[in-house]
């Protein structure tokens, strides 16, 4: 009998152990890249006096998002050299005065516990892009190692609890690949033994190297350029495909070769193939900045695969049917696409035909539609957890019916200037029951579970 309460003690242990255990966000979206927040336990409307946030610590400039795996938070940001200035943001678009502007980035690991700082690493950086705050792509943290991709191309692979370099790449040296107007912005993947990589140059837009050594395995496709979308694989027909969209097309390769299998034209506004291709069933929807409808570029499209083969075009979007998505990438979910619009609208779709059911500028806090606003959305059970660029956390209810907003608290202060106007353009993580944020001054910790 004493044996067999002990068993069950240990069993219980171990259960309540495992149950406990913390969710990672090692990539860009999360997990599986998708926006969605899988752990249980969070509070379903803040406190009155907001959630509590349990650290801040400083940091530079930057757009990147956090990744947080194992107790430690990875992020990028930059320093101005001595006498360096940005150049006036008003001005966007342009790039960089002749010379650039002179700099490093810096790879930065703190504790996820309390925020000191673990290690960092920091690389000279010259700067030539639009909007020269910092980095833009989100770590991607993979079985013990950090992969890391600045905004004038440089790939950097570390150890994760040491920041010891392991392999490093510059893509304008080694591909001639002048970074984009905006700066590399495409979020490394992990598949199998391959890190794939947005490039650019003649017939490397997308790159495989083995994500021990840094080694190229193949590269493929020629545009331009080579847009800011982050590469994805999803099985469509059965068959596993790596999807490019850069400034041209869409494209499905196989993640295996390179080889290309299908490619569909989708041309954007000034190259803006930014947030990342969703994938539901036989349907992958693309969406981007809504440029000057009757031209040749789009504000967004659904594809759909009937067989093998490129697939057909179900819809586009126009002024009234779709989402034209800036930076944040849009949900799929039961039929419907739930996203943000170029002016800051939260929005939903139909997804067999685009059509637009409704549009709320709740989320971002303005009486009109301002440009490139955003909000970026993250689905956590029957909630969705929604950060706008004033630094506000939003918990809400997004359905066909509408938008219904729970619970907002204000975290961070935004610090970018952007169209007359300032903002915080950084995706958040959501891991350990906690969201970490980020601005060009401070990374903080708040906390999120339930009471």
């Amino acid at each position: 009998m004493r044996h067999a309460l002990y068993f069950s003690i240990i069993v219980s242990l171990a259960f309540s152990t495992l149950t406990a255990r913390s969710e990672d966000w090692p990539q860009y979206m999360g997990r599986n890249r998708d926006g969605v927040w899988h752990e249980t336990g969070i509070m379903e409307k803040f406190p009155d006096d907001g959630p509590k946030v349990r650290w801040r610590t400083p940091i530079n400039p930057g757009y990147t998002g956090p990744a947080v795996v194992g107790g430690k938070v990875f992020v990028m940001d930059r320093v101005l050299a001595e006498g360096a200035k940005n150049h006036d943001e008003s001005m966007i678009p342009r790039r960089a005065p002749k010379g650039g502007i002179a700099g490093t980035e810096r790879v930065l690991c703190f504790n996820a516990s309390d925020g000191k700082e673990v290690w960092k690493h920091e690389y000279d950086c010259t700067y030539t892009v639009s909007y020269p705050n910092g980095p833009r792509t989100t770590p991607t943290v993979h079985d013990g190692m950090v992969y890391t991709l600045g905004t004038e191309g440089h790939l950097c692979c570390f150890k994760a609890d040491s920041g010891k370099v392991v392999w490093m790449k510059d893509f304008a040296k080694e591909y001639d690949a002048k970074p984009p107007l905006w700066g590399h912005s495409a979020h490394p993947l992990i598949d199998g033994n391959k890190l794939i990589c947005v490039v650019g140059g003649d017939g490397s837009v997308a790159v495989a190297f083995d994500k021990n050594t840094g080694k190229e395995l193949w590269k493929a496709l020629s545009a331009r350029e080579q847009g800011y979308a982050a590469p994805m694989v999803y099985t469509i027909n059965g068959e596993r495909q790596l999807i490019i969209w850069h400034a041209e097309s869409v494209n499905g390769l196989d993640p295996e070769t390179g080889k290309q299998l299908w490619s569909v034209p989708a041309a954007t506004y000034q190259g803006m193939a930014i947030a990342t291709p969703r994938m539901s069933g036989n349907q992958l929807f693309i969406t981007a900045f809504k440029g000057n409808f009757g031209s040749k570029t789009l504000s967004a499209a659904m594809l759909k695969f009937e067989s093998a083969g490129a697939p057909t075009v179900l819809w586009k979007g126009d002024s009234k049917t779709g989402i034209g998505s800036v930076f944040s990438t849009p949900h799929f979910e039961d039929g419907y696409i739930y996203g943000t619009d170029s002016g800051g609208q939260v929005s939903c779709v139909k997804a067999d035909t685009g059509e637009r059911l409704w549009q709320s500028l709740q989320a971002h806090g303005s009486k009109k539609p301002e440009g490139s606003a955003e909000v970026f959305l993250v689905k956590n059970g029957t909630n969705w957890f929604l950060a706008n660029e004033k630094g506000d956390l939003i918990i809400a209810k997004l359905s066909p019916k509408g938008y219904e907003e729970i619970s907002r608290a204000h975290l961070l202060e935004p610090t970018s200037s952007a169209f007359g106007r300032v903002v915080l353009w950084s995706h958040p993580a959501f891991a350990e029951k906690c969201a970490f944020m980020r601005n060009d001054k401070e990374l903080i910790c708040v906390e999120l579970a339930a009471k």
